[in-house]
C-alpha cells in the first residue's frame, strides 16, 4: 500500500479491518495497524488462526446456503477489506446468478470495492458505504439489487462485536432479520473471551484505548441471543472452526476466539 491515504482514512490510528488484513497476510495496512497487530500476537500467538477459521466458516456457510437452502442473494454487512474467497466468489462459483450486496463504513474498503464488484455475467454485486447502526439506509439501498420477496443470506461476520451496547446490538440485528422473508438465513460471528479468558479481554481494552474501532467480547449465551426468532441450525453457536468442519488432513480442529452460527428465518 502507498503511504498516502484518502482524507477520511487516518493511517496513524489502527483500524480493525486493516489489523485483520495484516493477520491474514495482506498488504492493505499501515505501520500503526501492524504495530497493534504485533502487540496482540505477543499476547495471543494463535490470533491469526481465528482470522483464518472465520474465513473458512464463511466459505462453508455460504456453500450450505447455496447448495442446501437454495439461496441466491446475500447481504454482507461489515465486509472488511477484500481477500480471497469473498462472499460473491463463493456463491457465484456455485450459482453464477447469485446477487450480493456488500456494506461497510470504512472508506478504505470503499477504495478497494472494485475487487468486490467483480461479478459473474449472470449475477450482480453492489457496494454500499453505510454503518450497521443505520439499518434503514442499508435495507433501502440494497433493495436496488436484492429482491426482499425472496430468501436472502444475511452475513454479519465480526461486525456486531463493534457495537458496544448489547441491547442496541440486539435491536440492530433484529431490525435486519425482521426485514427478511421466510427461508432467509442469518450467518453471524462474534468475538468471545471464552477461549483465551482475561488475556483476550486485556487485548481488547488496550485496542479500545488506542482510539481504533471499539470492540467487545460476548459469551455464547449472549451470542445465541442474536438468533432469536430464527431456527438455529446444528451444531448451534460454536467456535467457527467447529461449525460443520470439513475433514482435516492433519490433526484435530482447535477452538478459536470467534463463535459463529447460522439461523433460518421461519
Amino acid at each position: 500500500m502507498s503511504d498516502s491515504a484518502s482524507p477520511a482514512v487516518d493511517p496513524q490510528v489502527p483500524h480493525s479491518a486493516r489489523v485483520w488484513n495484516y493477520w491474514l497476510g495482506g498488504k492493505d495496512n499501515y505501520p500503526a495497524d501492524r504495530a497493534a497487530g504485533d502487540e496482540v500476537l505477543a499476547r495471543i500467538p494463535d490470533i491469526p488462526d481465528g482470522a483464518r477459521a472465520e474465513r473458512a466458516f464463511l466459505i462453508r456457510a455460504v456453500r450450505h446456503l447455496v447448495r442446501e437452502a437454495g439461496i441466491r442473494q446475500f447481504l454482507d454487512i461489515g465486509t472488511g477489506l477484500p481477500t480471497m474467497n469473498n462472499t460473491h466468489e463463493v456463491a457465484q462459483g456455485l450459482a453464477p446468478e447469485s446477487r450480493i450486496v456488500y456494506v461497510d463504513n470504512d472508506p478504505l474498503v470503499m477504495a478497494h470495492a472494485r475487487a468486490l464488484l467483480d461479478s459473474s455475467p449472470e449475477g450482480a454485486t453492489d457496494y454500499i458505504e453505510a454503518d450497521l447502526r443505520d439499518p434503514a439506509t442499508i435495507l433501502d439501498a440494497s433493495a436496488a439489487t436484492l429482491d426482499f420477496d425472496r430468501p436472502i443470506g444475511l452475513m454479519l461476520l465480526g461486525v456486531v462485536n463493534h457495537i458496544m451496547d448489547t441491547e442496541e446490538s440486539y435491536r440492530l440485528v433484529s431490525r435486519l432479520v425482521g426485514a427478511l422473508p421466510p427461508g432467509s438465513h442469518l450467518v453471524l460471528t462474534h468475538s468471545t473471551a471464552e477461549i483465551h479468558g482475561e488475556p483476550m479481554l486485556q487485548v481488547m481494552r488496550e485496542m479500545n484505548e488506542r482510539g481504533g474501532t471499539p470492540i467487545t467480547a460476548r459469551g455464547r449465551a449472549e451470542i445465541e441471543g442474536y438468533f432469536s426468532g430464527t431456527e438455529l441450525l446444528e451444531p448451534g453457536v460454536v467456535s467457527c472452526s467447529l461449525w460443520r468442519p470439513e475433514e482435516a488432513e492433519v490433526g484435530a480442529v482447535s477452538e478459536v476466539y470467534l463463535f459463529g452460527g447460522v439461523g433460518r428465518v421461519g
